[in-house]
């Protein structure tokens, strides 16, 4: 089982920048594709990007397309979110998750372990 905890998250100003974190314990990543998603307050989570397992495949939702960049270090075991030109509507629980895919996957159904989230709240 993959035990993931984020951190980063944190308050910026609408234009500022972030880097979320998701390190992974327990087992390796490698093999795992790795995803971050967020949930807004009232509304559903929703895909934000997904990274293959060999980090030669990523994938965006159209609202961060340029503005966020999803890495990983298999080494490290950790994955990352490079939050970029935030704007107020980022503000979410940004969570990280983890699928035996190995491939680019953009659907909550396809991970199988996910993290406990952290707070991004972007102010004006």
């Amino acid at each position: 089982q993959v035990q993931l905890v984020e951190s980063g998250g944190g308050l910026v100003q609408a234009g500022g920048s972030l880097r979320l974190s998701c390190a992974a314990s327990r087992r390796t990543i490698s093999g795992y594709t790795m995803g971050w998603f967020r949930q807004a307050p009232g509304k559903e989570r929703e895909f934000v990007a997904s990274i293959s397992w060999i980090g030669s495949s990523t994938s965006y939702a159209d609202s961060v397309k340029g503005r966020f960049a999803i890495s990983r270090d298999n080494a490290k075991n950790t994955v990352y979110l490079q939050m970029n030109s935030l704007k107020l509507e980022d503000t979410a629980v940004y969570y990280c998750a983890a699928s035996r895919t190995g491939v680019v996957r953009t659907s909550q159904a396809s991970y199988d372990y996910w993290g406990q989230g952290t707070q991004v709240t972007v102010s004006s």
